[in-house]
């Protein structure tokens, strides 16, 4: 779909020396997976919250860094990951490749496509390899959606719709404009699968709502959100996606449905169906588990091998920016074109 990156170089040393900015679940899942590997050398962590960084780095018995500045510049470091709120990536990516490390970055890129250009041309521009995770692609779900999809002949339409209620609506960053981001930008996999399944999109039309919270000092954070885009793909495969949480849902919905020509595939996340007239048959899904563990190990092998990524930080990119354009279409209603964005 989108031309590879070059991004295939050996780090200094082996092990590899690796440094997290982040302490979620994402942060915490690659730590393990790093502190199991002989590979690699888990040095160093930082987060925003100074007791929950401490806990973390005498959890992993690695030395915690005052912050992801001070982080990006040590020299004992050859690979930064970062799973950070998303507001935030760009600007930690941009320092790391500009101190000469290797990059991981939890999905999106940016929440600005043209930045996320950028930063792919400083790594090719500093020999840098740049991943941005994308760990719906390595899933069960999506690999059985791919060796399933021939059965039903040429797609002619698909829709995916994700909604998660929440009683109430965390008070937290995934759930606060500024700091995640237009929801299909936030919340990229939600396109990404349509795109690494159906290619090139030629227009979006997007809708969104958003139920704001009523105390003025959080003007900027929402208890519910709901997105949905249309988009026209240039092979004639038209899709929908739909993203909701919070508040005003009250029962959670994960499907994934392709219309074909001879058929019909319904996926959820445990199992799917395929459905020819009269006759249904079952589809088991693997599981999703251990896709985190996984990403990391295949990043590993890509620094120390030379073996190919899953994803390049140029597909990711060019999702992001059918996302941005679903954020253009939503406020006006109006369909906007991939080809016509700068």
């Amino acid at each position: 779909m989108v031309p590879n990156d070059l991004s295939s170089y050996t780090p200094s040393t082996t092990p590899i020396r690796v440094g997290i900015v982040g302490t979620g679940y994402a942060a915490q899942t690659r730590a393990e997976t790093l502190k199991s590997d002989w590979r690699s050398q888990l040095v160093t962590l930082t987060g925003h919250t100074s007791d929950k960084t401490k806990a973390i780095c005498q959890r992993f018995n690695v030395e915690a860094s005052a912050s992801w500045e001070e982080l990006v510049k040590r020299e004992d470091v050859d690979l930064v990951v970062i799973s950070t709120i998303n507001r935030d990536h760009g600007k930690i990516v941009r320092a790391a490749l500009e101190n000469h490390k290797h990059v991981i970055v939890e999905y999106p890129l940016s929440l600005d496509p043209t930045e996320a250009q950028d930063l792919i041309a400083l790594a090719q521009q500093q020999n840098k390899m740049l991943h941005v995770e994308h760990i719906e692609l390595l899933g069960g779900l999506h690999n059985t959606i791919k060796k399933s999809i021939s059965d039903i002949g040429q797609v002619f339409y698909a829709r995916y719709i994700t909604i998660s209620p929440k009683h109430p609506a965390p008070d937290k960053w995934t759930y606060q404009h500024s700091l995640f981001g237009f929801p299909f930008s936030g919340a990229l996999s939600r396109l990404n699968r349509l795109t690494d399944l159906f290619g090139l999109v030629q227009t979006v039309h997007c809708q969104s709502r958003f139920w704001n919270q009523p105390a003025k000092e959080k003007t900027d954070y929402y208890q519910a959100c709901l997105c949905t885009a249309q988009l026209q793909f240039q092979n004639g495969v038209s899709a929908e996606a739909v993203y909701g949480k919070g508040e005003a849902f009250w029962q959670s919905e994960n499907t994934f449905t392709l219309y074909g020509e001879n058929g019909t595939l319904v996926f959820t996340p445990k199992q799917g169906q395929l459905i020819q007239g009269e006759s249904s048959q079952t589809i088991e899904v693997e599981s999703r588990r251990g896709l985190f563990a996984k990403d990391t190990q295949i990043v590993l092998e890509h620094l120390l091998h030379h073996t190919p990524l899953y994803v390049t930080a140029s597909e990711s990119a060019y999702t992001l920016k059918v996302a941005d354009a679903a954020k253009q279409s939503a406020p006006t209603g109006k369909v906007v074109g991939i080809e016509s964005l700068n």
